[in-house]
């Protein structure tokens, strides 16, 4: 099982709001999700900064990240643009985060 961090940029008026709309997922972005092999996801929010962590497990990282050529992953892009920074595509600037320890 491969993990991936990553941190991605919430605007700072937007906090409260990014987290209903993950506490109201879409169930065809779940669907989504688990068919692309994403396990054990979580997300943080620092509110001091406005930066999340994202944490997931995935079996395949390529497989994975096809989930982005979907229309439901696009859909939700387009969904979240308002309230986070965002790449001319509309999906979230996101920067990987290397591993550096793991403890099992």
């Amino acid at each position: 099982m491969k993990r991936i961090a990553q941190v991605m940029y919430i605007n700072p008026d937007s906090y409260d709001e990014y987290a209903k709309r993950h506490a109201e997922l879409w169930p065809e972005m779940k669907t989504a999700l688990k068919e692309h092999g994403a396990t054990n996801y979580s997300i943080y929010l620092n509110r001091a900064n406005g930066q999340t962590l994202a944490y997931l497990e995935v079996p395949d990282v390529a497989a994975y990240n096809a989930i982005a050529n979907t229309d439901i992953c696009k859909k939700w892009w387009h969904y979240m643009a308002p309230i986070m920074k965002t790449n001319p595509d509309e999906s979230p600037v996101a920067d990987d985060l290397e591993e550096v320890f793991h403890l099992d």
